[in-house]
C-alpha cells in the first residue's frame, strides 16, 4: 500500500526515473566499473623506499672497499692484473709493526683520556634543565666538528710552538726557563687527537646519562649515599653501555685519523694513515697502501665488535637488574 501510494504520489516522475530511485543498480550502464579505492603501499615498500638511498650510498661504500682488498694483492705496476701476498708479507717487518702499535696505542689513550674528560660534562649536559643553557652546552661541544680539521690543526700549531700561546705563557709566568718541544712528538699528537674526538665521547654518554632516572639517585641518597657514591656507584654502572660506545666512536675516529699526526707529528709520528698516504704520493705504490688499509679496517673492526659485545652484555645485565 504504502509503494502504491509513493507511486501515485509521484505523477510528475517517469517511470525510469522511479525506478532509478528504486533501484539505481539496475539502471547503471554495462559498460561501468565500480569505482576502488585506490591501493594504499604496504609499509614495508615503503620503508624499502626510504631506504634506497642510504642502501646505494652502501653499495658504493663496498664496492670501494672491494677494490681497495683487490688492490692489495696486486703488484705494483700491475694492480688489477698480478696477484701477490708481498704486500702484507711486508707489513710483518718492525717498521710496519711499530707502526701499527702506535696506532693503536695512541688511538685507545686518546679514548680513555677523552671519555675521562667526556663524563663530568656529559653529565652536567644530562642535568641541566633549562633548554637555552642545555643548547649553549651541545653548541659548544659540537664546536670542532664544525671547524674544518686543517684549521683545528693549524690552531693547535700556533698554540704548541716553542714561541706559541702556551710557551710564552710558562715562561711569562716563570714555570719554565726555555720553551718546551710539545710538536712533533706523541704529546702533541695526543692533544690534537683528544680536542677533535672530544664530542665523539660527549654525545652518547650523555645520551646514557639522560636515560638514568632520577630517582635512582634520590633513593641511593635516602639510603645514606654521598654524591660522589651514588654518581659512581649508580650513575656511572647505568651509563655504562653509552661509555662504551663513546670509547669505541673515539678509537675508530683516532685509529684512522691522518691531519692531525701529519701537522703535529710530522714523520717522527708515523701512524699508519701517515704511512698510507707516504706510500701512495711519492712512491705510488698502490699494493703496500691498500694492504696497509685493510689491515687498518679488520683490526679496528674486529676491536668494534669486541666493544659493541660489552656494550650488549653491559645493557643485558642492566635490564636483567630491573
Amino acid at each position: 500500500m504504502q509503494r502504491q501510494v509513493a507511486l501515485h504520489g509521484a505523477g510528475n516522475f517517469s517511470f525510469t526515473e522511479i525506478t532509478d530511485m528504486q533501484h539505481p543498480n539496475l539502471t547503471r550502464s554495462v559498460g561501468e566499473a565500480p569505482v576502488r579505492p585506490p591501493r594504499a603501499i604496504s609499509p614495508t615498500a615503503r620503508a624499502w623506499f626510504f631506504l634506497t638511498p642510504s642502501m646505494l650510498f652502501l653499495a658504493v661504500l663496498i664496492a670501494a672497499s672491494l677494490l681497495v682488498l683487490r688492490m692489495s694483492v696486486g703488484t705494483k705496476g700491475a694492480e688489477w692484473t698480478g696477484f701477490s701476498l708481498a704486500s702484507y708479507a711486508q707489513l710483518l717487518e718492525p717498521y710496519y709493526l711499530k707502526s701499527l702499535l702506535l696506532t693503536l696505542r695512541l688511538a685507545l689513550i686518546s679514548a680513555v683520556i677523552a671519555v675521562v674528560l667526556a663524563i663530568p660534562v656529559a653529565y652536567t649536559m644530562s642535568r641541566l634543565q633549562s633548554p637555552l643553557v642545555r643548547r649553549i652546552f651541545l653548541a659548544a661541544v659540537l664546536l670542532p666538528l664544525l671547524v674544518n680539521l686543517l684549521l683545528q690543526s693549524y690552531g693547535w700549531l700556533v698554540i704548541l710552538g716553542p714561541a706559541g700561546m702556551l710557551n710564552k705563557a710558562l715562561l711569562g709566568l716563570g714555570l719554565i726557563k726555555r720553551p718546551i718541544m710539545m710538536l712533533y712528538n706523541q704529546n702533541g699528537v695526543l692533544m690534537g687527537l683528544v680536542q677533535t674526538a672530544f664530542p665523539l665521547a660527549v654525545l652518547p654518554i650523555a645520551s646514557a646519562m639522560r636515560g638514568v632516572s632520577r630517582s635512582f639517585e634520590e633513593a641511593a641518597a635516602t639510603l645514606g649515599a654521598s654524591r660522589l657514591q651514588v654518581f659512581r656507584q649508580v650513575v656511572l654502572p647505568m651509563s655504562m653501555p653509552g661509555i662504551i660506545t663513546g670509547a669505541t666512536l673515539v678509537f675508530a675516529y683516532n685509529a684512522s685519523s691522518f691531519v692531525v699526526p701529519l701537522l703535529l707529528g710530522g714523520r717522527r709520528v708515523p701512524m699508519l694513515a701517515v704511512m698510507v698516504h707516504d706510500q701512495i704520493a711519492p712512491l705510488m705504490n698502490w699494493p703496500a697502501a691498500s694492504a696497509a688499509g685493510v689491515v687498518l679496517i679488520v683490526t679496528t673492526l674486529i676491536i668494534m665488535t669486541l666493544s659493541e659485545y660489552l656494550s650488549g652484555r653491559r645493557r643485558r645485565m642492566l635490564e636483567a637488574s630491573q
